[in-house]
């Protein structure tokens, strides 16, 4: 008989604690959940309250037996999964299933794996939290609801297989309204004017910028005022107006959140939210170190709370102190912002004496620079402000005016460690001005003009989109990554370099579901929900009135976007192609891949053939059509219909109207770099397949050993 049997979710954390706990102890793995909604239809029992119908995962039915067989096994079952809702409701389920009473149930939870918080939290168990339970069971089961009454209408009108979900349809709306702010963007003129100058005293040279006349701001939209300016300054004295001195602090980032450590593994290291998630849970769940054996290297990655313990504090003060002095030192709290659960801390590296170099042999490349991440982020936080020597200037010529601004580091504070990716430093270092005074005459050395055009808002990245999501209350941060990757697998939105573009299949299926479900496809409602999910799991409100007060409104859009809908055919687009088997006119189709070519006189024709993508400007050198194509690595390129057989036009660039086509040399070198660039995507995918088995080879012999 084991005297304690622990369920946790995964074997590696289960290696982790088992090493932790001595005694007639027995650690196993539930393998993440074992009951759940049925695939093959809806699962929720409308007409009874909306009780859930669960059923056991197909294929677990032998580990079921087995953990029912170490269940009867034991004096004591402890159900050990991860700390946050999806956890809370895996130990309910696994309680039901083992037939363990709620009121015996002993749920321990551990915010990270160490031999001391593992030792703590045995001595500590707690009931169940059935109001955490409730809070996932109404986002199951409401997400459950949309997407099985959204997706048939998807299904009829667009094609079979589609899906349409709360959350993810709002994160496709968010790209495709971005891709349209684009596309409608009208550039608008506009110009600066810079001033070289030169302080004869140290010979040093610096930078203004025009700032108005006669004291007033100006803004300058066209190169006649520019000219007037130049004009009348031209052989003006420049003399020093206004000095004014003083000090800027920057003080820190907090230490990560799930979304934060997100964004700057996305910025910094080129991470996939679905990689940095993945070897986040690898740190947390253990690695083997020196000293301590196998220990999991950070908390909880899954939370939105900057708060840290005392403990975690006083480390970082003993590290900072000992390392770069005490002046490099303060005692910072970071307020969490409103919204948050705030069930655990933030991520931060469980032993600070582990620093990253010194465990560096212990992990794999990805492990170490995330890892180095988070512990620079975490000790950042509790460093002391970087301070500036800042100086503005006011030049003035004639009754013109310039400004300058410098600054130089007088104390580098956190950023000798750590420093967020979007700020760019260097620039600050740079931009000291010389030792001026009032009344002082500096010389022109010359006036800069230089044209510029407003840009359109920046497409989403996994990480912009991430922040995007947390600002608006959509999600939580367990949904982040599984709903981007959702919308990339379906093939809503595709990637180009970073970017998130909308595919035409998301553009359809978004327009479809904006016209017809716009109280549901809501950036407001969506965050609503989010927030009558907290209160459920605050004990506020019952999960199942949520459901109701959503159901009754929702059934009824439906059965009138069906009816609505029930005659109405989608206008297939009809293309310029005559289908080479019976003559007709082919038109354009949406699939999983994109648009392609199909005849309209099917099921009798089924002629279908790739469209190939073309532009409203002719081939610079032939005139003929410019087709669009693509590298595997989804790089776009240009190239003429007629390549190879008699024109040779291919270039990066889209052309424009006029545009002289490009030299012999140029095109032999573009067509190489297509060529190398398919090449490289084809070895890196054989390279990663080849490091994915030699990896996974690696963790099972470290697990057997």
């Amino acid at each position: 008989m084991t005297d304690k049997l622990i369920i946790v979710e995964s074997p590696a954390k289960a290696n982790t604690i088992k090493k932790f706990l001595g005694g007639n102890t027995k650690v196993v793995a539930s393998m993440g959940h074992i009951r759940d909604l049925p695939k093959s239809k809806l699962g929720v029992d409308i007409e009874h309250d909306f009780e859930p119908e669960y059923i056991n995962i197909r294929g677990k039915g032998d580990l079921i037996k087995k953990l029912k067989a170490d269940a009867k096994n034991a004096k004591n079952i402890y159900l050990a999964t991860d700390p946050d809702r999806e956890g809370e409701a895996i130990a309910w389920h696994l309680a039901h299933i083992l037939e363990i009473p709620e009121e015996k149930a002993k749920r321990v939870t551990f915010n990270e794996i160490t031999k001391e918080t593992v030792q703590k939290s045995m001595k500590e168990p707690r009931k169940i939290d059935l109001n955490l339970v409730d809070a996932q069971q109404a986002r199951r089961v409401l997400d459950r609801i949309v997407g099985y009454k959204m997706s048939p209408v998807l299904w009829k009108k667009v094609k079979r297989g589609l899906s349409a979900g709360r959350v993810q349809s709002v994160a496709v709306k968010l790209i495709v309204d971005r891709e349209e702010e684009i596309e409608k963007f009208i550039p608008e003129e506009y110009w600066n004017l810079y001033a070289k100058l030169i302080d004869e005293k140290s010979k040093k040279e610096f930078e203004a910028k025009y700032y108005g006349k006669d004291g007033k701001k100006q803004e300058l939209h066209k190169k006649e005022q520019v000219d007037e300016i130049i004009k009348n300054i031209e052989n003006g004295t420049y003399l020093v107006e206004n000095i004014k001195k003083g000090q800027k602090k920057r003080t820190p980032a907090p230490p990560f959140t799930t979304s934060t450590l997100q964004q700057e593994a996305s910025r910094k290291l080129g991470f996939t939210l679905k990689k940095t998630m993945s070897v986040a849970q690898g740190l947390y769940e253990g690695i083997k170190v020196p000293e301590k054996g196998v220990v999991g290297l950070i908390t909880y990655m899954r939370t939105d709370s900057t708060r840290i313990s005392e403990e975690a504090r006083a480390a970082a003060k003993e590290q900072i102190t000992s390392q770069y002095g005490k002046e490099y030192y303060e005692n910072r709290y970071y307020r969490t912002k409103d919204g948050s659960q705030d069930a655990h801390e933030a991520i931060r590296p469980t032993y600070v004496s582990l620093y990253p170099e010194k465990i560096k042999d212990s992990l794999t490349s990805d492990q170490y620079k995330l890892y180095r991440l988070i512990y620079n982020r975490f000790i950042a936080s509790q460093m002391s402000a970087a301070i500036y020597d800042t100086m503005a200037v006011d030049i003035k010529v004639n009754n013109y005016q310039f400004k300058a601004n410098g600054q130089n580091l007088i104390f580098k504070g956190f950023m000798t460690l750590y420093v967020e990716s979007k700020d760019n430093i260097e620039e600050e270092d740079n931009t000291s001005l010389p030792e001026l005074n009032v009344g002082q005459e500096v010389k022109k050395k010359q006036l800069e003009p230089k044209q510029s055009f407003t840009e359109p808002p920046s497409r989403y990245t996994e990480a912009s989109l991430v922040k995007a999501l947390e600002e608006k209350g959509i999600g939580r941060p367990s949904t982040y990554s599984p709903t981007i990757t959702t919308i990339l697998e379906r093939r809503y939105i595709e990637k180009q370099q970073k970017q998130l573009v909308p595919t035409d299949l998301g553009k359809i299926v978004n327009k479809l579901l904006v016209e017809n479900f716009q109280d549901i496809i809501n950036v407001e409602f969506t965050a609503k929900i989010e927030e009558n999910f907290d209160q459920i799991a605050e004990g506020e409100e019952p999960w199942k009135k949520t459901i109701r007060e959503f159901y009754e409104p929702f059934e009824k859009e439906v059965e009138k976007v069906e009816k609505e809908l029930e005659h109405v055919k989608l206008e297939e687009e009809v293309s310029d192609v005559p289908c080479e088997k019976c003559g007709r006119m082919m038109v354009i189709k949406y699939g999983r891949y994109g648009k392609f070519l199909a005849c309209p006189g099917y099921p009798e024709c089924k002629n279908a053939k790739p469209l190939v993508e073309t532009i409203d400007v002719p081939c610079p050198k032939c005139g003929a059509k410019v087709q669009v194509r693509k590298t595997k690595r989804k790089r776009n390129y240009y190239i003429c219909e007629n390549n190879p057989r008699s024109c040779d036009y291919i270039s990066w660039n889209k052309p424009k109207e006029g545009e002289k086509y490009i030299e012999e040399q140029d095109k032999e070198e573009l067509e190489k770099q297509v060529k190398q660039i398919d090449k490289n995507t084809k070895s890196q995918k054989k390279t990663k397949k080849t490091t994915k088995k030699a990896t996974k080879k690696t963790a099972t012999k470290k697990k057997k050993e």
